[in-house]
C-alpha cells in the first residue's frame, strides 16, 4: 500500500494545530483503505506552545512525527526538511491554518495513481483576506516575474500540492541556501495537474506573512530564478551615457552660439538627483545578487534540528 507524507511548516501555530489534525484526520480516515499516511511537522522556532501540542500529538498518534528547529529558520527551510524527512512514496506540503482544503488529498492521490502525472498542484482563484495593495502588488508580482523568467510561475499557485517521490527527490537536490520553493517546483519540471479552489478563511491565529514580508519574498523570487534585473540596471547605465553625451553636444553647441549666461542651476540639480538616484537603485539591483551570492559561498547549514520526536519515544 503506498504511503502519503503530509509535511507541515508551523511557526506560531498552537491554536490551529489540533483543528488541523483533526480536518486531516477525517481524510485520511476516508482513505485508509488506498493508502497509509504519516505527519511530518516542522516546528519552525516558534515562540508559543506549539513544540508541547506536536509533542502531544506524537504520543497520542504514532503516525505523528515532528521536527524541531533550534530557532526561526523560515517557511522554506521548514519545507526543505520536512522533505527531506517525509518517507512517503508521495509527499505533500500543506499550512496548518487549513485555508488549503485537505478534501482535495483523495482526488489529487487519484490524479496520480493513473500515472499521467507527477505532481498535482493547487491554485486559488480569488484572493479572500487579501488587502487592495497586497491584491495588487501579486497581480504585479506575477505579470513581471513570468516576462522574465524562464520558467512558468503559475498566478495564485500553492504550496499545496502533492508530488512523487522522483520529484521530491529532485526538489531537495538542489542545495542552494536562498529558495523559493514555487520556484523550484516549476524549475525541476515533471507533469503537473492543477487544481483551482476558493481560500478558505484561516480557522485559527494569524498569518505571519505581512506585506514587507511578502515584498521581500517576491524579491527573492525575482532574483533567484532571473538575471533580467542586471540587464536592466546595465541598460539604464547605457541610456543614461547616451542622454550624457547629447547633453554635452548641446551645452557646446548652445555656449558658441548663444554664450553661457549663468542661470539654469534648478534644472541641473534635479537631473543630479535623478541620475544619481537612478545609480544607487541598479548599484541596489547589483547588491541584491552580490549578497545572494555571498550568502551562498558560506555553505552554512539551511536549518539545524534542536529536537524530534523520537527524543520523546525512547
Amino acid at each position: 500500500m503506498k504511503k502519503i507524507s503530509i509535511v507541515v511548516p508551523c511557526y506560531n501555530e498552537e491554536e490551529s494545530l489540533p483543528l488541523f489534525y483533526d480536518e486531516v484526520n477525517k481524510i485520511t480516515e476516508q482513505m485508509k483503505k488506498k493508502c497509509e499516511f504519516e505527519f511530518v511537522f516542522v516546528n519552525d522556532g516558534s515562540k508559543d506552545h506549539t513544540l508541547e501540542e506536536l509533542r502531544k500529538l506524537a504520543k497520542k498518534d504514532k503516525r505523528v512525527r515532528y521536527i524541531s528547529f533550534s530557532r526561526n529558520f523560515g517557511k522554506e527551510a521548514g519545507m526543505l526538511a520536512g522533505l527531506e524527512h517525509a518517507t512517503g512514496d508521495y509527499i505533500t506540503t500543506m499550512d496548518a491554518d487549513l485555508q488549503d482544503p485537505p478534501a482535495l488529498l483523495e482526488e489529487m492521490f487519484d490524479t496520480l495513481e493513473a500515472g499521467e502525472y507527477d505532481c498535482c498542484a493547487t491554485k486559488s482563484t480569488n484572493r479572500k483576506g487579501y488587502s487592495f495593495l497586497r491584491k495588487t502588488f501579486t497581480k504585479w508580482f506575477y505579470s513581471i516575474i513570468g516576462k522574465i523568467s524562464k520558467i512558468e510561475m503559475v498566478p495564485g499557485a500553492r504550496d499545496f500540492r502533492l508530488m512523487t517521490r522522483q520529484m521530491v527527490d529532485a526538489i531537495i537536490s538542489m542545495r542552494e541556501y536562498n529558495r523559493y520553493s514555487k520556484g523550484l517546483f516549476s524549475f525541476v519540471g515533471f507533469q503537473t495537474k492543477w487544481i483551482d479552489f476558493e481560500i478558505e478563511d484561516r480557522q485559527a491565529g494569524v498569518s505571519k506573512f505581512n506585506f514587507w514580508k511578502l515584498f521581500s519574498y517576491a524579491i527573492e523570487g525575482i532574483v533567484a530564478f532571473s538575471t533580467s534585473p542586471l540587464v536592466f540596471a546595465a541598460l539604464v547605465g547605457i541610456i543614461f551615457c547616451i542622454i550624457a553625451f547629447i547633453m554635452i553636444i548641446f551645452i557646446i553647441i548652445k555656449t558658441l552660439v548663444w554664450g553661457d549666461p549663468v542661470g539654469g542651476w534648478p534644472s541641473m540639480v534635479c537631473i543630479m538627483f535623478l541620475v544619481g538616484g537612478i545609480q544607487l537603485f541598479c548599484t541596489g539591483i547589483i547588491g541584491e545578487y552580490l549578497a545572494k551570492t555571498y550568502l551562498e559561498t558560506k555553505h552554512r547549514p539551511i536549518y539545524i534540528i534542536k529536537e524530534t520526536e523520537k527524543d520523546i519515544r525512547k
